[in-house]
């Protein structure tokens, strides 16, 4: 869908993008001044291949601090982004033939990797009639011999679903009597609603030393552009993956590290402010989505999405992502990207546009569904 967006740039239409998980706010500025300072001080050269001594000591601070986790600065790896401490992940720790499971609807990016590690994906079906929730016996009937990990994202993108103690004990009862490691990609983990909690499945007995928790600065403090975050994992495991950082970027860029530092040791209150503004976004888009004809949104726990079901309306998603992109010039994405189990349902990013833009995106799928 943003392609297809894109494609009408030059046209002069009004478009408002809510395809995408980019945050609308600015970075802090307190971050940007510590990034600056760094850089005229003449932190430009190479730095600690698992990145800067001092970040990982705070990092390892505060995952004991909110996540529970006990991890020593040598656990701890700075990545370019989640994204790439999924790939370093995935590459140090999958061999050709061995089986990932994702539990559906996925997150599309982490298919290719796992493919070019040389494994295959395989799909397990969250639960989509109870708020698509980890159902253990979903997931173990995929499970085979050559079931190396299964990757778990929490708060999930795209159902906006925050897991429970419960379901994320199932997962680990069901990792622990098959032998498997678990991808937990918590990018999401401070952006959250209505009293939910976040809670790290390296937390659980028995889960530390098989998994591999990955975060980043993305979201929370709104640097996606800045490409950093970080992955820890207990230290026979933190060997292999340093093989792949060590080789594909060498480390992190220096004095970004110093941003990183600032928005981990910073004020509180810079976060609580940004997840505010998404929280007041969130409730305009599912309030106004769920007086639309046909539509129906649960309220996301966590992160920068909603999921409305759209089933009743007999349309393909993405056929209704498109039309509605044609006909309202809003650009939203299809569920069916995120696996057959996302059918049904559209994604839309209630935190990639600022209040206004948002409330006038709801003003113009209201006039949408009506005329349908």
């Amino acid at each position: 869908m943003y392609a297809r967006a894109a494609a009408l740039h030059d046209t002069g239409r009004d478009l408002i993008h809510m395809e995408l998980g980019s945050p609308h706010a600015d970075t802090p500025n307190g971050i940007k001044q510590a990034t600056i300072r760094a850089l005229l001080a003449g932190d430009v050269h190479y730095s600690h291949f698992q990145g800067i001594p001092k970040l990982r000591k705070a990092l390892a601070e505060k995952l004991s601090a909110r996540n529970g986790l006990d991890y020593t600065p040598d656990e701890i790896v700075v990545t370019n982004g989640l994204t790439h401490a999924s790939f370093a992940a995935f590459m140090a720790l999958l061999d050709p033939g061995d089986e990932v499971i994702l539990l559906e609807p996925y997150y599309p990016q982490h298919v290719g990797k796992i493919e070019l590690a040389g494994a295959k994906p395989v799909f397990a079906r969250l639960d989509a009639a109870n708020r698509f929730s980890i159902n253990p016996a979903l997931i173990e009937e995929k499970i085979t011999p050559k079931t190396k990990m299964i990757a778990l994202i929490n708060p999930c993108n795209p159902t906006g679903r925050v897991y429970s103690r419960e379901e994320l004990q199932g997962l680990a009862d069901l990792a622990i009597k098959h032998d498997l490691l678990i991808a937990s990609d918590e990018v999401y983990e401070e952006i959250l609603f209505d009293n939910a909690k976040h809670i790290s499945i390296a937390s659980l007995p028995g889960m530390r030393e098989r998994t591999i928790s990955m975060f980043a600065f993305t979201k929370s403090f709104a640097m996606d552009g800045w490409r950093i975050g970080y992955l820890t994992a207990p230290s026979n495991l933190i060997e292999g993956i340093l093989k792949i950082t060590t080789n594909d970027v060498t480390h992190v860029n220096t004095f970004i590290q110093e941003g990183a530092y600032a928005a981990v040791t910073g004020p509180s209150d810079v976060l609580h402010d940004l997840v505010e503004e998404d929280r007041i976004k969130r409730d305009i888009v599912v309030s106004r989505l769920n007086q639309m004809p046909g539509v129906t949104c649960d309220w996301p726990e966590g992160t920068i999405y909603a999921f409305p079901n759209v089933a009743a309306l007999g349309i393909p998603a993405q056929s209704l992502a498109e039309t509605i992109l044609d006909k309202a010039d809003v650009v939203v994405e299809a569920g069916s990207f995120y696996g057959s189990t996302g059918e049904g349902h559209l994604r839309v990013c209630f935190g990639s546009q600022s209040t206004e833009r948002v409330t006038e995106a709801m003003n113009r799928l209201q006039r949408f569904f009506g005329s349908l």
